[in-house]
């Protein structure tokens, strides 16, 4: 038995998630689970129907890019799975979706404004959108470049990836982290769920306040806080 089979099963797990959530169409989307004693993460191949998967089909992928074990191709967006792994040592799972309503704020290139205590629950500000990419990183290495798209936003907006685990990509879609890639998953469901209330709020009151500052700081506190009470 390989000595990955345990990320092989977390991530083939972590994949079949995406579908029953809603969050893909066809092969779109994919998972990655890290191993960070073991230097490396197991990520769907490109372009293998859900249905088609199996935990033996996960690659291996090393934190540069480069498969380690595995006989199909790693997913197209590997590279940015990789460079992220590489520079936020804190996360073992990533998700990236197209779902449908994150993917729009995406393409709009907006962030999702903090209207509610669904969104409050899980973050105090708003989701973050980063700005399109600039020609010179398309015509380089366009994944490994998205990852450093991902994190220039964060350098620049002064936001810690370990309290924010998910952005949009201007233009493009989001991406969902967590230090696991179970946490990634429900993420990337709860990022899709928070966009389309934001974009229902939009269109019902285009005028719509933001959450007030003493509801953000109770919703977050009462699941996240010292005092932290929701849950057994």
């Amino acid at each position: 038995m390989s000595k990955y089979q345990h990320i092989k099963q977390t991530a083939y797990e972590a994949n079949m998630q995406l579908p029953k959530l809603g969050l893909v169409l066809f092969t779109f989307g994919n998972v990655s689970a890290a191993d960070r004693d073991l230097g490396v993460f197991a990520i769907k191949p490109s372009g293998v129907p859900y249905d088609d998967l199996s935990p033996e089909k996960m690659v291996i992928v090393d934190f540069d890019g480069k498969t380690i074990e595995g006989d199909l191709r790693p997913s197209s967006d590997t590279l940015t799975h990789a460079v992220l792994y590489k520079c936020w040592e804190h996360i073992n799972g990533i998700v990236h979706t197209h779902s449908t309503y994150a993917t729009a704020w995406a393409q709009s290139q907006r962030s999702i404004p903090i209207f509610g205590t669904t969104h409050a629950d899980h973050l105090t500000a708003d989701i973050p959108c980063a700005p399109p990419m600039d020609d010179r990183m398309i015509q380089g290495d366009y994944e490994y470049q998205t990852g450093y798209q991902i994190m220039d936003c964060f350098k620049d907006k002064n936001i810690d990836y370990r309290e924010v685990e998910m952005v949009l990509v201007g233009n493009h879609a989001p991406f969902t982290w967590g230090k696991t890639a179970e946490k990634a998953v429900y993420n990337s469901a709860v990022l899709e769920a928070v966009a389309q209330m934001a974009y229902l709020t939009e269109q019902i009151n285009n005028n719509a306040p933001r959450l007030k500052a003493s509801l953000i700081k109770k919703h977050y506190e009462r699941k996240h806080g010292p005092d932290s009470y929701y849950g057994q």
